[in-house]
């Protein structure tokens, strides 16, 4: 009897820590895959979107800088604060390209997010962007963004900044960049190229400071224009 005590007691223990090693991955895994809790007085962001206006998978887009078909289909949850609204609806609007070929830069704050002929401006070829002007400061948590989705493209060097002043020059929060080789001359970005959709791209800003948002952009896989269909801006006016 006591030989038999020594030897429950000399095997127990490893036995107990290989249940334990067994079990621990799978509730780890659990764990994982439960849902980020909402921070306190933050809500998600629900967009109003348009009609999709070409369906399937889109066809081969080539880009060393792409996201891949996993970052395509999860989308990440954008969270703001309670009761923002978009502050850029009819907001002026300005840009690089002076004489846009088709439309106007006012279209960018209209509201019309359908994508057919008469609601997107285009502009010309290689760097260029369009500013919306607020009106006054504001903190912006979110923007989001809708070039062309007509078709199935993907725009180069897409960055979103927010300023204080007009000519971007000083105090300016970069809240996006993909331009993996600085060819639009404002730095490196570590974010990645996206297929355009009718669900556009948000963007995260965190409640950055400023009264101006500039959008800009490089060209796309289908020519050297740089389109714009709408813009949004959720912010609120700063204390």
């Amino acid at each position: 009897m006591l030989r038999f005590c020594r030897f429950a007691d000399r095997w127990f223990i490893p036995l107990a820590l290989i249940v334990m090693l067994a079990f621990c991955p799978l509730e780890l895994s659990a764990k994982e895959k439960k849902p980020k809790r909402s921070k306190k007085g933050m809500v998600k962001l629900d967009l109003e979107l348009p009609l999709p206006m070409f369906m399937g998978t889109p066809k081969d887009l080539r880009s060393s800088n792409l996201e891949t078909s996993e970052e395509f289909k999860t989308r990440p949850t954008i969270l703001i604060p309670k009761g923002l609204e978009n502050v850029a609806r009819n907001k002026p609007v300005t840009s690089s390209d002076e004489e846009p070929i088709i439309g106007d830069v006012d279209f960018v704050t209209d509201g019309d997010k359908e994508g057919v002929d008469g609601s997107y401006v285009e502009l010309g070829p290689r760097t260029q962007w369009v500013q919306i002007d607020l009106g006054q400061a504001h903190e912006v948590y979110a923007v989001a963004v809708w070039h062309f989705h007509s078709a199935a493209s993907v725009y180069h060097d897409v960055i979103i900044q927010v300023a204080g002043a007009p000519e971007f020059a000083d105090d300016v929060h970069t809240i996006f960049n993909n331009d993996h080789d600085n060819s639009s001359g404002l730095g490196i970005g570590e974010g990645k190229e996206y297929i355009e959709t009718f669900k556009g791209r948000v963007i995260e800003a965190g409640g950055v400071s400023g009264r101006y948002v500039r959008l800009t952009s490089n060209g796309n896989t289908s020519n050297d224009q740089n389109h714009y269909v709408e813009v949004e801006v959720y912010a609120r006016e700063t204390k």
